[in-house]
């Protein structure tokens, strides 16, 4: 069927960060001082409120810093994107802490406190106090983020449960009727694309029964704990049957730019992936924590620079795009050792498994459903989704899971267990406004926005064109597979995201825009 393991051409051993990540298994369970999530940049309950009933812990939670800073000074960037990326090294460190002593912390519930949450805080504070000095040099100090130095356990309490969108997911329900909406501007893509197509109905009902069909239809997968301990379990898997259509395309308006333009940038035949994220943590090996797939631009790593990309070889057919699109993996839990098994990135950071190659990728830009596009600066960057979505909550979640001839049915925090002959699809619906004037910001969103509910760009926002990737595997039925992600995160599918940076020349952007604004159909 087309099914087919990476072959890995090269994967060097990254040496600046040793890391690797833990869950609580085996039975550890302790009571120690416990906060729920609470959401992007919080840490829920005061410290205090304790699980004393024996409660097992199963991952460290930590404010995201970086999505609470101010705007950063240019000048500064690159040091608090260091910082910020040391500070996710101390989180997988402390896990490792955690893995060394969870037998002692079973009998001695205030040694996590004291082994492992007390020093990550302290390392924790001195980062953030770095990161306000390097602001401070050409701005005004940053004030409160003291504040998100403490982290605290939680148990993996499947609060991301319900499966579909519901009437409340706002932003997640938007990113699966644009991905719905970009698989009906492009009806040559996949199966059942156009399944219904005008059935934006049962949303809450989908989520209903998306939440027993995970229950049901997980059983089998490595007694409900993953390959490695740390996710995924039987609970983030939903039999994609069960799940009501809930995919509501948003009506076109007169003077909506109804055009596509495709790009054909392979499917990674070539192998080509590294642990590194050239926008989140530039100069940083391994600043993923996870592997990530790339396709487009060959020069891509932690170190490459605008030039390097601008003069990189690309993989897509028109040597004009030399854009680098990037996902995490997306591994078979079979038992079988890829060749990263000791590799940053790989094993020592829990990402375990038999890679999988996609059967197919598509990467398309759609229009706007109310109005015109205009172009996109080269080297604008855009990240759509939260690689730790599950500690920090789903406002910034993007991810949408299906199977083919079943895409009028998205899921954002399941995984999809299709039936015989279905393959499983991600999608990534992009956001597709652009500020007018940065090509990234201090915490890589800011500079770029959804649309909102009536199709138009916020205020002080212009439309660009939207990506909207397609990913498509051929892996078994059933639950068995997951995504790569930071370890505390335990391969959830709420984190699926994806990355962007464009490089397309200007005169084939000059052409990406015509199409679209055209009303044509272009590659």
């Amino acid at each position: 069927m087309g099914r087919t393991s990476r072959k890995r051409s090269t994967l060097a051993n990254r040496a600046i960060v040793a890391s690797a990540a833990l869950i609580l298994g085996g039975g550890g369970l302790i009571a120690v001082n416990v906060y729920a999530s609470a959401g992007e940049g919080a840490s829920g309950s005061p410290p205090g409120r304790t699980w004393n009933t024996g409660t097992q812990m199963s991952t460290i939670d930590c404010p995201d810093v970086a999505n609470e800073l101010p705007d950063v000074p240019d000048q500064a960037r690159w040091e608090v994107d260091r910082e910020l990326a040391a500070m996710d090294t101390q989180i997988t460190d402390a896990y490792q802490q955690f893995a060394d002593r969870k037998d002692e912390i079973s009998r001695d519930p205030g040694l996590a406190e004291n082994a492992v949450l007390g020093p990550l805080k302290a390392k924790r504070t001195a980062s953030i106090d770095r990161i306000a000095t390097a602001v401070e040099r050409n701005a005004d100090r940053p004030q409160g983020l003291d504040g998100l130095a403490p982290c605290s356990l939680r148990a993996d309490d499947d609060s991301h449960g319900g499966g579909g969108y519901g009437a409340g997911d706002s932003q997640g329900q938007d990113a699966g009727q644009d991905a719905g909406q970009g698989d009906d501007q492009g009806a040559d893509q996949g199966q059942g694309d156009d399944q219904g197509a005008d059935q934006g109905q049962g949303g809450d009902q989908g989520a209903d029964q998306g939440q027993d069909g995970g229950q049901d239809g997980g059983q089998d997968g490595d007694n409900g704990q993953g390959q490695q301990g740390n996710g995924p379990e039987a609970s983030d898997f939903v039999d994609i049957q069960s799940v009501q259509p809930n995919v509501d395309r948003p009506r076109q308006r007169r003077g909506a730019s109804r055009g596509t333009f495709t790009t054909d940038c392979g499917r990674n035949e070539n192998g080509k992936f590294n642990p590194d994220n050239v926008i989140v943590a530039p100069g940083v090996s391994n600043g993923a924590h996870h592997m990530h797939d790339y396709v487009g631009n060959q020069a891509n790593d932690a170190f490459a620079s605008d030039d390097d990309l601008a003069n990189g070889d690309t993989s897509c057919r028109n040597q004009g795009d030399r854009s680098t699109y990037y996902w995490p993996v997306l591994r078979l839990q079979n038992g079988t050792a890829e060749n990263d098994v000791d590799a940053d990135g790989g094993g020592k950071d829990q990402n375990v498994g038999e890679i999988q190659t996609p059967s197919q990728v598509t990467l398309k830009f759609v229009g706007n459903p109310t109005g015109k596009v205009t172009a996109m600066p080269r080297f604008l960057r855009i990240i759509t989704g939260d690689a730790k979505a599950f500690t920090n909550g789903d406002a910034n979640a993007n991810a949408s899971w299906s199977c083919t001839g079943f895409e009028n049915r998205q899921l954002k925090d399941k995984y999809p267990i299709c039936p015989d002959g279905s393959q499983v699809v991600r999608s990534f619906a992009f956001q597709s406004c652009w500020d007018g004037q940065n090509t990234d910001s201090a915490n890589h969103r800011t500079h770029v926005a959804f649309a909102q509910d009536n199709g138009r760009c916020p205020n002080g926002f212009r439309a660009i064109p939207q990506l909207v990737q397609r990913i498509v595997y051929d892996v078994p039925p059933g639950p068995g597979f997951a995504v790569d992600s930071f370890p505390e995160q335990l391969h959830k599918p709420v984190t699926d995201h994806g990355d962007f940076i464009n490089v397309f020349d200007d005169n084939l952007m000059k052409k990406v825009v015509s199409c679209i604004n055209g009303g044509r159909k272009c590659r």
